[in-house]
């Protein structure tokens, strides 16, 4: 018995050590991405956080309480901006380790999928910055008639929450869409599911929006609605193809 388990415990090893080394090279490749992202995002951190801090009435309504604040916030944006830039090529990396087996025209339908994936993150960021936060940035600045000095490092968290969440919530189409290419969710379902829908989509415009008032609540949700909508005809798409003959 000892025998056998100290031959099965290399074999075990060498067989998991293709995939070992194909984990490390495309993390490499997506570490490799977001570094260069990050450092290109760096060399224009002065403008990107201005342009954050127009909501707030700019950078002069923002102040730093302590000495490595200023440069916290710079690593801070550009990590963000860095990430968005370096989204489609590690997005890749990941779907092409966990789908390892796709034939040729599923590759090429993953290749043209990824400027989709970050056109449609860039419209959930453009939505949070141009709908959303000039409503919920002057509420909150000024509820209760209370006067502010706003912590530029508290400001640029909030900000950052709500661009990276919305931008994430607007990928849920493509997400769906590929679940339904997979055979893991039908448009039937999504369809039934409506009503289940809508209460999950508002709890997650509850706690994605910064404000408690129903107002701010309706500005996210209206947009996550008309999403799932979308969804479903991607879904109702996609599950034809694969019931069709996409997938030999």
């Amino acid at each position: 018995m000892s025998d056998e388990r100290e031959w099965d415990l290399p074999q075990a090893l060498q067989a998991a050590l293709p995939h070992l080394n194909e984990l490390r090279r495309r993390l490499t490749v997506a570490v490799l991405a977001l570094v260069v992202g990050v450092a290109l995002a760096f060399l224009f951190a002065p403008r990107i956080l201005a342009f954050l801090a127009v909501p707030i009435g700019g950078l002069e309504e923002l102040q730093a309480i302590e000495l490595t604040e200023p440069i916290g916030v710079y690593m801070r944006v550009s990590l963000l901006a860095g990430a968005i830039l370096a989204m489609p090529v590690i997005v890749y990396q990941v779907l092409a380790f966990i789908t390892p087996g796709l034939l040729p025209h599923e590759k090429r339908g993953l290749l043209l999928a990824l400027p989709f994936i970050f056109l449609f993150f860039l419209a959930g960021a453009a939505f949070a910055y141009y709908v959303m936060l000039p409503v919920a940035v002057p509420f909150l600045a000024s509820f209760g008639g209370i006067q502010g000095n706003f912590r530029i490092s508290s400001y640029i968290s909030f900000i950052n929450r709500m661009i990276l969440w919305v931008g994430v919530a607007f990928e849920m189409p493509l997400i769906i869409a590929v679940l339904a290419r997979l055979g893991i969710i039908t448009p039937q379902a999504l369809r039934k599911g409506w009503r289940v829908a809508v209460v999950g989509i508002a709890i997650l415009a509850s706690v994605i929006t910064p404000t408690v008032d129903p107002v701010n609540m309706a500005i996210v949700m209206l947009p996550l609605l008309a999403l799932y909508l979308l969804s479903i005809v991607l879904a109702t798409w996609m599950y034809r193809q694969r019931a069709g003959g996409g997938e030999p």
